[in-house]
Order: C-alpha cells, then structure tokens, then sequence
C-alpha cells in the first residue's frame, strides 16, 4: 500500500490572490523521501496522495467488523451480567443516544475530512489538545496487548472442540472438583448451592488453571502462550498487504458470526430456565439505575464497542474518498447493527444462564462468575443439548476467532496509521514497507501480552481491562470532544460534513456535540469517582499494590493530554496570550482546504483557479461560511 507520511501543515500557511483578495490557502510541505507520492495539477497545487478502500462496502464492512466484535459478544454479556441485567440495559440505550451515534459521526467526520490518523487530525483541529491522539492510540495499543488473549482462548477450545467428546460436558476430569455438575447428566446429580457447572470448571481449572490470586502469579499457560503466537500470526497475515487486503477478509469475518448467533439464540431458548435468563436480562432492577457504576459500565460499554475515543473510525474513515457521501447514513448502520448483536448474542447467553441456573438450584445473578470468562462458561453448555456438538462448537469458537480478527484489524491499524502519519523518519527502520511494520507492532504487542499467559494472568488482565477499557477511556472522550466540538467548533464540523456530503447534519447531532454529550461524559467521569469503588474478579479483593499498577496502566494513556498542553505552549511563539490563542486555533483554513482532495472536473477546482469569470462561485462559497 503506497500510504504517504504525514503532510505535516504549516503553521501559517502561505496566501493565494484571487482578484484582488487574498485568502489563505490549506498548502501542506513533505520531505523529499515523500515528493514522489505527490501529484502536481499542473498549476503549482499540491494534491494529497492516499490510499483508499477499494469498495465502500470495505469501510462500511470494516467499522462494523470493530463495532461488532468481542465487546458485543464477550463484554456487553459480562458488563450487563454485572450491573443487573435489564438494569443495565436503560443507561446503555441512552449513552448510545445522545453520546455513542453523535460521537461516532463526529470520528467518521474527522477522519475523512482531515484524511489522517487521530494523532494528526485532532493536531490539526486543536493544536494545544494535540496530546488527545496520541492518547487514544496509546489506549489502542494497550487494548491490542491483552485483546488477542481472547482469541487465544478461543483457538484452546476450538483445537479441544475435535475431540469424541467436549472435555467441559464431563465431570472426573482430573481439574474437576466434587462440587462439579455435568451439564449433559445434570438430572444424575444432588445439586446444591455450591455446585459449580463443569463447563466454569473447564475454563478456570483447564483453560487458565488459575492461581488464588495476583499475588501467585505462577507458571506459563505454554498452550495459551502457543495459541497467543498463532492468534497474531493470523492477525498479521491478514493486515500485512493493508487495508485493501483485511477489507476483503471482512467479507466474511463480519457476516459469518450471525449465522451462529442465530442458531444459538433458537437452541438457547429451548432449554429449561432459559425463559429466567431472559426476565433477568430484561426486566430491570429499578434501584441499580442509582449506582454509578452501571452508568459507567453502560458508557464504557458504548465506547469501547463503537469505538469512541480509540482511534479507530478516525483512522478507517481517514481511507474514505474526500466527497464519500454518506457519512451520516453509514453512522446509523454501524450503531444500529451493532446494538442490535449486542442484544441478539445477550439472548443467547442469558438463556444458557438461566438453564445452568435451573441446573444448579441458584439464582440467576449468582450461578457464575462475573468477569471476562463469563463467555467461555456459558455459551460451551449450549452445545450439550444440540445434537453433533462438536460440529456447532467448532462453528461458535472460529466465530470468536473472526469477531476477535475484525476488531483487532481497526486497532493494530490505528497504530500503523499513527506511525506512517506521523512519524515519516522511522521509515528507515522498516525499509518503508508497510509489512515490515506490522511484523514490527504484532511482535511488541505480542511481548506485551505474554503476562496474560500465566497462571495468574486472569487478574492481570481484568486489571489492564478495566483501568484501560473503563477508567481512561472517559478522559480521554471529554478531551476529544472538548477539542473537536468545543475548541474547532460543532458548527464548523457540521460545515465540513456539509461540504463532503452536500448535507447538512440537522438539530440532533449538532446539540449532542456542543452540549449533551460532553455534559453526559463528565457527569459519569465525576461521578464514577465519587462512587469510586476497588476492581474485583468475582469474589476476589485486590490487594493495594495491583490497584496502583491498574492507576499507572490507566496513565500511560491519559498523561499524554497534559504533555501535548505544555508541548503545544512551549513550541508556540509570541506572548503568553498570543500563544494561547495560536494553540487553541485550528491552522486549517476552510476556505481552500478541500481543494487538495478534489478532480478535474469538480466546481470547486474550477473555482479556486479560473480567475474570472469562476472568481464569483469561489468568493459565493467564502462569504456563504463567513470564512
């Protein structure tokens, strides 16, 4: 792929005369490594070489592979499990409301308009919160370390799911205890309140064979540590030829999923108690609705599946053609399927709940255990009541395996995005090759996740989860907010949508903006830390010292915001109150900018260089925005 390094603007950019009136014009500079990805028109302008999608379904596909992923499958079940089910549910529907759809139209606005990764692009909308991007590919990066375990986990069950017989159907396996119910014999057993279904067995005694706590680290998983290895080898193999080649694999690795969904859906509510599970899921407990916790939860949620604040839909979008027009259409899709699998694979889980529930004489808010495996005890007891279940668990695992592939693909190119843009002096270093550069990030990223191997790697990994996907990810959604809505202009943007789409975003994205989301974000950032409460892994209580390693993680993204204020200020010349003003201005001038990304025959062209008769449409398009 012939991605071209950041084009990095000028401060002030030099003027253009148009009879008589000189206005400034959006000129960027390159190094001489990058002259030879530039186009000249023939007329002394500058066009922006970048590589795009080759269809539109391919970015359509791509954001929808990222927001329908393992958060719909894995962290909306387990988030929703948490926080009371049904209770759960109110605040979700009303942060992807005012918060999740606006937001996401914003990052898909940004990214195409600015043609950049997010550390560029809010760089160029708001210089002094410039630190704003490289935090949310900081926050990218540290998701990318721990998310691939996942997969990991997924490729253990699969290579189990060939044998005769599913190793979670059975008790007196050698990690079973006495308290183990088979979910294929369960009418055999006494079952009592400490009972514990064989496929929980299976994940925390098999799977993970975990310790009694961080402080007992103990030895490597070598199986998870060899499937971790595979799990990025896939990941690399599919982005290594770029966006034009892991937007083919989306094809089928955002469509296949539903096909399984489906048929666990109708199998799940087959099962007894399946119908508790669901009134449970659904009907919500009114009193949760006051503990901050489950706002937090239902935010973050919103967030981390969509994608706000990572990063992600800046840099896929920044692949859309210039004048693609249909951002604000594509942005109800996105939400919209991805809120609809975020209850269709809950349906799924939630009846399997209330079936172990039935099984083990327990209340459904008690028969597991409430953290990031909750997936992986429950959706396995599914299959014990269809028949050939090793057939529709092979389905279901390569099913997690595609869902992980998608939302690591939008990820892992946030942070090569980030490093072709922005950093065009490593070139050198990967020979300029995009391929070796991916090796490059899978191999680190892959180092980073080894501790999620051990033994004890579970709360290591609910630790890096929760301060990561939870804790930063509001700081750094007020920042990003604050630069592009407040700092740049809601009105503006809306401008900018306009000029790319020929429509104008109405009343409802414009308030949500200016107004309501980032009243809505603070308020759960204020008061998630008035109600602030210790992370745990079901029953178990951290100790002090995991606490500050969760604060420190939640840091390595957030203190990048302050550094790019003081980096912004310090690099700015003139008075205190001029340097405040230059930071806080975008150097984009909207007059001329788009010029750079259109062709031959668009009137804009036309009008910015017949200076004659074709003076008057440029100068109608000035005054029109009071540019």
């Amino acid at each position: 792929m012939n991605i071209m390094g950041v084009l990095i603007q000028e401060s002030n950019p030099p003027s253009v005369t148009q009879g008589g009136t000189t206005t400034a014009a959006a000129v960027h500079t390159s190094s001489a490594a990058e002259e030879k990805a530039l186009e000249m028109d023939g007329k002394g302008v500058v066009k922006v070489s970048r590589e795009t999608w080759g269809r539109k379904a391919q970015f359509v596909l791509s954001c929808v592979g990222y927001a329908v992923g393992l958060g719909n499958v894995w962290r909306f079940p387990y988030l929703c499990y948490k926080s009371g089910g049904g209770a759960f549910l109110i605040p979700y529907f009303i942060m992807l409301f005012f918060t999740g759809i606006p937001l996401l139209l914003m990052e898909l606005a940004v990214g195409q308009y600015t043609r950049n990764g997010p550390v560029e692009a809010i760089k160029m909308l708001a210089p002094i919160l410039q630190g704003t991007g490289v935090a949310t590919v900081a926050i990218t990066f540290l998701l990318t370390t721990y998310y691939n375990v996942i997969m990991a986990w997924a490729l253990f069950y699969l290579v189990a799911s060939f044998n005769a017989e599913l190793p979670w159907d059975s008790c007196g396996n050698y990690w079973n205890t006495d308290n183990c119910v088979s979910l294929k014999n369960y009418k055999e057993y006494n079952t009592t309140n400490d009972s514990v279904s064989s496929t929980e067995e299976y994940f925390n005694r098999r799977v993970l064979n975990i310790t009694g706590g961080i402080d007992d680290f103990g030895e490597m998983r070598w199986e998870i540590f060899g499937f971790l290895v595979l799990a990025w080898i896939l990941v690399y193999l599919c982005l290594h030829k770029g966006v034009k080649s892991s937007g083919k694999v989306v094809y089928v690795t955002a469509t296949f999923p539903y096909m399984v969904l489906a048929i666990l859906v109708g199998v799940g509510a087959s099962l007894e108690g399946a119908g508790e599970g669901l009134r449970f899921f659904i009907q919500p407990d009114w009193d949760l609705l006051m503990e901050a916790e489950v706002w937090v939860a239902a935010a973050a949620q919103n967030f981390n599946s969509i994608g706000i604040a990572f990063g992600s839909m800046i840099a896929l979008s920044s692949y859309n053609e210039f004048h693609s027009n249909t951002l604000v259409r594509d942005t109800m899709l996105i939400s919209g399927i991805n809120a609809f699998t975020s209850l269709f694979a809950s349906c799924a889980i939630f009846s399997v709940i209330g079936h172990l529930a039935f099984i083990q004489n327990e209340d459904v808010d008690n028969v597991v255990a409430s953290g990031p495996g909750l997936v992986f005890a429950v959706y396995p007891a599914a299959f014990s009541a269809m028949p050939v279940p090793q057939l529709w668990s092979v389905l279901f695992f390569i099913m997690l395996i595609c869902l992980g592939i998608d939302s690591q693909f939008a990820m892992v190119e946030v942070v090569i995005t980030t490093l072709m843009d922005g950093f065009p002096k490593l070139k050198p270093l990967y020979f300029n090759r995009k391929e070796v550069l991916v090796l490059y990030i899978c191999l680190f990223t892959f180092a980073c996740g080894i501790p999620c191997t051990f033994q004890g790697g579970m709360y290591y990994f609910q630790i890096i989860d929760w301060y990561v996907a939870v804790v930063s990810i509001f700081f750094i959604a007020i920042a990003e907010v604050i630069a592009v809505c407040w700092l740049y202009g809601a009105t503006r943007l809306r401008r900018n949508v306009e000029e790319m789409t020929t429509s104008t975003p109405n009343i409802y994205f414009v308030s949500c903006w200016l107004v309501i989301s980032p009243i809505l974000i603070f308020a759960i950032f204020v008061f998630s830390f008035i109600q602030y409460e210790v992370v745990t892994y079901d029953d178990y209580i951290y100790p002090d010292w995991a606490e500050l390693l969760g604060w420190f993680i939640a840091l390595l993204s957030m203190v990048w915001i302050p550094i790019g204020i003081v980096y912004a200020f310090a690099t700015a010349e003139g008075s205190f109150t001029e340097r405040l003003f230059l930071i806080c201005k975008s150097p984009i001038s909207e007059a001329t900018y788009g010029y750079q990304f259109q062709d031959d025959s668009s009137t804009y062209r036309r009008a910015y260089f017949d200076r004659g008769s074709r003076e008057d449409i440029f100068m109608e398009h000035y005054k029109k925005h009071e540019i």
